[in-house]
């Protein structure tokens, strides 16, 4: 079991924000992300879920989208991982 911070903690508000802007083109080709939790270490663990969840394309998707949305609003963040 990870060691994630707890879910009152600021920065999850401000992940879930930057999800927000990526989550519609997600959702146009029928996949989704949903947010598991954030380790010490700054690192964001999200879950792709649809057509996300399946898709060859999906470590692209993860890294040059919704990574980079979630650092470009979090510099503090150290890397996304899929769970």
């Amino acid at each position: 079991m990870k060691d994630y911070l707890p879910n009152s903690d600021p920065l999850y508000d401000k992940v879930i924000s930057a999800l927000e802007t990526v989550r519609p083109y997600l959702q146009v080709d029928g996949g989704d992300c949903q947010l598991v939790g954030i380790t010490k270490d700054m690192v964001v663990d999200v879950k792709l879920l649809g057509a996300c969840g399946s898709c060859p394309m999906s470590t692209l998707t993860l890294r040059a989208g919704v990574e980079q949305a979630i650092k470009k609003a979090n510099p503090e963040i150290a890397r996304v991982e899929s769970v």
